[in-house]
C-alpha cells in the first residue's frame, strides 16, 4: 500500500496511527463484536468514548472541566452560523463580527437575519489577505458577544494575535486550526470546529462553551436541537450523535496528547509552515503568496504562480508525484497548501524539494 501527502484542505489528512487502531477495531471494537459504527450511542462503552473525548479535548485545550464544556453536535461549522445568533443575540442586542473571509461573511450574513450585527472591521478590500490590527477594531457599545475566524483556509490568513473586546463574550471560528498552536484559550467563551480539519472526520461539529456563557443562553429557543443546554445537559447524546465520528476525535485526541500535547504540535506546524513559506520567498517571485507575511496561516498555504496555466501544470504534477489536493480555491486561484496536524514534516519536504525543482525546470 502507498500513501499520498493529502494536502486538501477537508476532509483532510487524518494521523496514520489512528487509522491503523480504527482498521484494528473495525470490525471488533475492544471485545464487544461489533464496531463502533453499530454501537448504540446509549452503551457503556460509547458513553466511555463519548465522556473520555470530552475530557481529552478540554485537557489539551489547556482548559478545566470546572468551567467548560464540550459538545460533540452535527450540521458543521455552518450550522453555528445560525444557532450562536439564536441562542445569545437578543433582540434589543447587538452582536459584533469582524469579517476576515467567505466563512466569517457567511457567519455575518446569517447573523443578520436573525438580530443586530455591527461589523467591527473588514478586510474584504484587499481581497482578505491581511488581518486587521487591534486600533482597526471598532466595537459597539456593550455587545452581546464578538465573533472572529481565527483561521481562513481559502485566503490562508491566520489571526496572530487573540482580539482585546473587553469585558465581551469572545466567540471564535476555530475550524481550520483549532490545537495546532499554543494559545490561551481561557480568552474564549465560545469555540466551534467543523472536525475534519485538526480534530477528526467530517460530520462532527466541536464546541467549546464557557459554562458561564451558557447560562445566558435565551429561553425561547424554537428547537431544543438547536439548544446548547439541551446538548450539554444530556451530554451532546440528545439525539443519535454521529458516534464513529466522536470515536476518532476521541483516538486523535489520545495522539495529539502522545505527541507530547499542543504545544509539541505547534513547533511542528511551525517547522512545517516556515519550510514552504521559505521556498515561497526564496523563489525570486516565482511563487507569490497572496497573504501578507505578517497574517500568513500557520495551517493553509496560498501561492499562485506567474500564470493560469503553470499553476495548473503545477498541481497535475505534483498529484503524479503523489502529492494531493494542491489546487487552490476559485477565490484565489493559485495553489493551497493545507498543512494541518496530521500532515508529517516529511509531507512537506516534499513538496518543497517538489516546488524548488518545478521552479528550476519552469522559471
Amino acid at each position: 500500500m502507498s500513501r499520498v501527502y493529502n494536502f486538501n484542505p477537508g476532509p483532510s489528512a487524518l494521523p496514520l496511527p489512528v487509522l491503523e487502531t480504527v482498521q484494528r477495531e473495525l470490525l471488533d471494537y475492544r471485545g464487544t463484536g461489533i464496531s463502533v459504527m453499530e454501537m448504540s450511542h446509549r452503551s457503556p462503552q460509547f458513553e466511555q468514548i463519548n465522556g473520555e473525548a470530552e475530557s481529552l479535548v478540554l485537557e489539551n485545550a489547556g482548559l478545566s472541566p470546572d468551567d467548560y464544556r464540550v459538545l460533540f453536535l452535527q450540521g458543521g461549522a455552518s450550522l453555528q452560523f445560525s444557532m450562536i445568533p439564536m441562542n445569545f443575540l437578543a433582540p434589543e442586542a447587538v452582536a459584533d463580527y469582524v469579517v476576515t473571509g467567505s466563512f466569517a461573511e457567511k457567519a455575518h450574513k446569517e447573523a443578520k437575519k436573525i438580530g443586530r450585527v455591527h461589523v467591527a472591521a473588514t478586510t474584504k478590500e484587499s481581497n482578505y489577505s491581511t488581518i486587521p490590527r487591534q486600533a482597526e477594531l471598532q466595537f459597539s457599545d456593550n455587545p452581546a458577544y464578538v465573533h472572529i475566524t481565527s483561521n481562513n483556509t481559502i485566503y490562508g490568513i491566520q489571526w496572530p494575535y487573540i482580539p482585546d473586546c473587553g469585558d465581551a463574550p469572545l466567540v471564535v471560528d476555530m475550524s481550520s486550526d483549532i490545537l495546532s498552536r499554543e494559545l490561551d484559550m481561557s480568552r474564549f467563551d465560545l469555540v466551534y470546529a467543523g472536525a475534519q480539519k485538526n480534530m477528526g472526520p467530517s460530520g462532527v461539529t466541536v464546541v467549546i462553551i464557557r459554562k458561564s456563557f451558557l447560562e445566558k443562553e435565551r429561553s425561547d429557543i424554537p428547537s431544543a436541537m438547536l439548544s446548547y443546554k439541551v446538548h450539554g445537559e444530556a451530554d451532546s447524546l440528545y439525539n443519535t450523535p454521529c458516534t464513529f465520528g466522536i470515536y476518532i476525535i476521541w483516538l486523535i485526541m489520545q495522539w495529539i496528547k502522545e505527541m507530547g500535547g499542543v504545544k509539541v504540535l505547534g513547533a511542528i506546524n511551525k517547522q512545517k509552515a516556515e519550510l514552504i513559506y521559505g521556498a515561497i520567498d526564496a523563489s525570486n517571485g516565482f511563487y507569490r503568496g497572496h497573504a501578507v507575511k505578517e497574517a500568513r496561516s500557520g495551517m493553509n498555504i496560498t501561492f499562485r504562480l506567474p500564470d493560469a496555466a503553470l499553476e495548473k501544470k503545477f498541481a497535475d504534477e505534483a498529484t503524479k508525484a503523489e502529492m494531493i489536493g494542491l489546487k487552490g480555491h476559485r477565490s484565489v486561484g493559485g495553489i493551497r497548501a493545507s498543512i494541518y496536524n496530521a500532515m508529517p514534516l516529511k509531507g512537506c519536504q516534499a513538496l518543497v524539494s517538489f516546488m524548488d525543482e518545478f521552479a528550476r525546470r519552469n522559471g
